[in-house]
C-alpha cells in the first residue's frame, strides 16, 4: 500500500533538512600574550563578583555602579585576548571520510599491541589537516606539533579529535531521563 501523497512530502521535506544540516564545528584560540589572558580572567571574575553582588541587592546604586563598571572592564578585556589571538577552527568529518583516514593510518603491530586504533605518530597531523577548516596542510600540522611545548601539540590535537566526537547541539532526545 503506498503512502499518502501528504506522507511522502512530509518525509521529503524532513529528507531535505537533515542532508543540510552542518557538522559540528570546534575553534582553538591561541594567544601568546599571558598578560592579557591574566587580564581577561580577572576581568571576567571580578564581572562576576559584582554582577552577583549587585542582584544580591538591587536597591543598592553603588553595587550596580561597580557592576556596570566592572561589566565595562570585562568586555575590554575580551576585545583585547580577541584581537591578540589565532582562532583555528575544526569540522567534524562525515564518519566515511574518517573511517578512510583512520585506514590509512594503522597502528604498528607494537602500537596495535598497547591498544592503539590508530598510529599515533602519523594520524594526528593527518586529522588535523583533515579537519582543519582553515585550509592546514598535513606538513604545516606536523610542523606546529613538533615545534609547540606539549600542552599546545595536544591543544591542537584535541580540538581536530575531539569535534569528531560531538553530537550535534540539536541531538534528539531518545526519551531518556
Amino acid at each position: 500500500m503506498a503512502a499518502p501523497k501528504s506522507q511522502e512530502t512530509t518525509w521529503e521535506k524532513k529528507m531535505e533538512r537533515l542532508r543540510r544540516r552542518s557538522l559540528p564545528e570546534r575553534v582553538l584560540q591561541i594567544c601568546d600574550d599571558a598578560a592579557l589572558r591574566a587580564e581577561y580572567d580577572e576581568a571576567k571574575r571580578a564581572a562576576d563578583r559584582a554582577r552577583i553582588l549587585a542582584e544580591s541587592d538591587t536597591d543598592n546604586g553603588v553595587f550596580a555602579e561597580r557592576a556596570v563598571e566592572a561589566s565595562r572592564r570585562y568586555e575590554a578585556a575580551a576585545e583585547a585576548l580577541q584581537a591578540a589571538s589565532v582562532y583555528l577552527t575544526f569540522r567534524a568529518l562525515p564518519r566515511p571520510v574518517i573511517e578512510e583516514l583512520l585506514h590509512a593510518h594503522p597502528p604498528t603491530d607494537e602500537q596495535a599491541a598497547d591498544g592503539a586504533a590508530f598510529n599515533p605518530d602519523t594520524f594526528p597531523a593527518a586529522l588535523i589537516a583533515a579537519s582543519s577548516a582553515d585550509g592546514m596542510t598535513e606538513a604545516e600540522a606536523r610542523e606546529l606539533r613538533d615545534a609547540w611545548s606539549a600542552p599546545d601539540a595536544n591543544a591542537l590535537w584535541e580540538a581536530a579529535w575531539e569535534v569528531q566526537q560531538e553530537a550535534r547541539a540539536d541531538r534528539a532526545d531518545l526519551g531518556k531521563g
